[in-house]
């Protein structure tokens, strides 16, 4: 859900058993696995992005992710997600330049019950991606012991 926040852009590469989302801001990569798998139910190793499966329902991609691990933010202003947090989004292209996303949040260890919300985002399908480094007024490296 961070992500999808952050004014930086992302690149959506479908194939047929995965879509894949590369994300400028730290050079993110998130995996939505379309093959027909479920979501494991065998305690996996978490991740940042957790774990994602999706399927189309006619013109939305329906995705639904685990897997969290345990020191997470839902957003940018630092709201939890634990790992036994779901998100279930509804991904749905309006027009040609329009992309809409239903986020549904549900984690009882930090919310009394689920919510959605919704976020809107500019498609821009002939751009490219740039490289992300975060250096900018960096002064700390002269200090570093052993340089």
């Amino acid at each position: 859900m961070q992500l999808h926040g952050h004014p930086q852009p992302r690149k959506i590469i479908q194939t047929p058993g995965v879509i894949v989302i590369l994300y400028e801001a730290q050079g993110g990569v998130r995996q939505i696995f379309t093959d027909g798998r479920p979501l494991p139910n065998n305690d996996p190793q978490p991740w940042w992005y957790g774990y994602s499966i999706g399927h189309w329902d006619g013109d939305t991609l329906v995705v639904e992710t685990t897997g969290f691990r345990d020191d997470v933010w839902l957003d940018v202003d630092g709201s939890p997600l634990t790992n036994s947090g779901k998100l279930t989004e509804r991904f749905r292209r309006l027009n040609f330049g329009s992309l809409q996303i239903d986020v549904t949040v549900e984690d009882p260890k930090s919310y009394t019950k689920p919510f959605t919300v919704r976020v809107n985002q500019r498609l821009m399908p002939d751009t490219d991606l740039i490289e992300f480094v975060c250096a900018e007024n960096e002064k700390s490296d002269a200090h570093l012991v052993g340089k």
